[in-house]
């Protein structure tokens, strides 16, 4: 069935000067409507100025609505009268005496437009025709509310309110790039950006494989999918593990991390200057590790070409995870492992500018070109579950120091298997996936690749970089004959 759902502007709109309204209205219009298609269920946007009201039969309507930024509240109308005294109190009470019986309520009136009563009658002589059927007139903490929103001709009543967002419609305060971890931090940091009407694209420096880089767009894609309504986000790419063979081979182990922001920072302005951003945005928190320390934050920044936001420069990490909760992307970022953290000893913690540009001048800064020339771009609303996945389950190389897991059963692991493998049916594999270690990067593989890359993909999910071999057992071998590994 259609329902008729009232939006209220969020407070700062309604402030604005004139001209600047009514652009921040025409972009929360256009967000409202990318919002609406989504259900692909036809939908009408009516209202200009100091309501907006959507039809829709799309039950998921509401929730959708209140994450379009820009939105204080918003309502379910319950009944449609005309802007009536007499037609608002008689069908009010027919509507709403059920909803009031036996419970403190109050009756709140909101009007615009020329009519022959007031807000006041409203609330006085529907109140009075419900109280018959209440327990009393509460009207500090009322069980039920019943709300009338009178608009010119029409009145509209009901009882729920629903919390919107709040912000500025996304894209009023231009676009800037954010530095995606796709841990708590980050993900938050963005998001609070955008709330403020700051539209994103994402910079994701990848020290991790594939398998981190699918949690990154999984958990890029919950801020595109859920929030950037009227925008397009793309995630750029960045394989970061060039730069971070040029640090190592330059920089003093104890200036690693600072370095690393310092390569990061310089990235993502590149790559903001090429679409036209007007700031960097970072999760750092003042104190939080080696590298947010307030002296260290100061030598950082000059590497960036572009002004740095912190949105969260004051949060504590309690607060940054209750917000990823309510954002919807803490159940992924607590999957997603730690990279950033190369320094294998005491890191600096009290760097001065001068010492980090010092190190950093150590490094041929050219294989940063190269990177951002070769990053891949992805645009994250039209990735489908399947570009979520396929893409990086497999593996046709077996890295040093991987853990190789052969998930065949045990008489076709003792006829042959890669040397070092050692030996887990799907079943145990399964049983034991929880309590296997995080540390090491995972190749598995099974007769024809299909077992191992479901096992893969869970393994993934709980925060594992694990990969089935591409191939199977045929892949294996071929890889194996190539190298002149016999069999075990």
């Amino acid at each position: 069935m259609e329902q008729l759902i009232l939006l209220r502007l969020g407070a700062e709109l309604s402030i604005k000067a004139r001209r600047t309204r009514s652009t921040f209205l025409r972009r929360l219009r256009r967000n409202l409507r990318d919002a609406l298609e989504t259900t692909g269920v036809p939908f009408q946007l009516e209202g200009e100025w100091a309501r907006i009201y959507v039809r829709s039969g799309a039950p998921e309507t509401p929730a959708l609505l209140a994450r379009v930024f820009g939105i204080s509240s918003l309502s379910p109308v319950e009944l449609t009268v005309p802007a009536r005294l007499d037609a608002i109190v008689g069908e009010g009470v027919a509507a709403f005496s059920d909803a009031v019986r036996g419970k403190r309520f109050a009756v709140r009136a909101h009007r615009a437009g020329v009519h022959d009563f007031s807000s006041k009658d409203v609330n006085v002589e529907l109140g009075a025709a419900l109280q018959p059927y209440a327990l009393r007139v509460d009207l500090t903490r009322p069980e039920v509310t019943v709300h009338v929103d009178v608009q010119d001709e029409s009145a509209f009543l009901f009882t729920t309110r629903l919390e919107g967002t709040g912000g500025l419609p996304l894209g009023v305060e231009g676009n800037a790039v954010a530095l995606m971890s796709g841990g708590f931090d980050s993900a938050v940091a963005a998001w609070l950006l955008m709330k403020r009407g700051v539209a994103l694209d994402f910079v994701f420096c990848n020290l991790g494989g594939d398998a981190y880089e699918r949690a990154v767009v999984q958990v890029s894609k919950v801020l595109a999918d859920e929030w950037a309504y009227g925008t397009r986000p793309t995630l750029h790419v960045v394989d970061f593990n060039e730069p971070l063979k040029e640090l190592r081979a330059h920089v003093r182990e104890s200036y690693w991390q600072v370095v690393l922001k310092r390569l990061m920072y310089r990235v993502g302005s590149r790559v903001g200057a090429q679409l036209g951003a007007g700031a960097l945005i970072t999760g750092e928190a003042v104190g939080q590790v080696s590298s947010q320390t307030l002296k260290n934050l100061r030598a950082i920044e000059p590497a960036a070409d572009l002004p740095v936001f912190r949105p969260l420069l004051g949060f504590d990490k309690e607060e940054i995870i209750a917000r990823a909760r309510r954002i919807g992307t803490a159940a992924l970022s607590e999957q997603v492992k730690e990279y950033c953290a190369i320094a294998p000893g005491h890191p600096v913690t009290a760097a001065t500018v001068q010492r980090v540009a010092d190190e950093e001048g150590r490094m041929d800064l050219g294989v940063l070109d190269a990177v951002v020339a070769n990053r891949k771009v992805l645009d994250l609303r039209s990735l489908t579950p399947t570009d979520l996945v396929a893409p990086y389950l497999f593996a046709s190389d077996i890295p040093e120091g991987a853990v190789v897991i052969d998930c065949r059963p045990e008489p076709q692991y003792r006829a042959w298997h890669l040397p070092g493998a050692r030996q887990q049916e799907e079943w145990e594999l399964l049983r034991d996936i929880g309590r296997l270690d995080k540390a090491p990067r995972y190749i598995l593989y099974c007769p024809h690749g299909l077992q191992s890359a479901y096992l893969a993909e869970r393994m993934q999910r709980l925060g594992y970089e694990a990969y089935s071999f591409k191939g199977g057992l045929r892949g294996v071998l071929e890889w194996a004959k190539e190298r002149g590994i016999g069999p075990a």
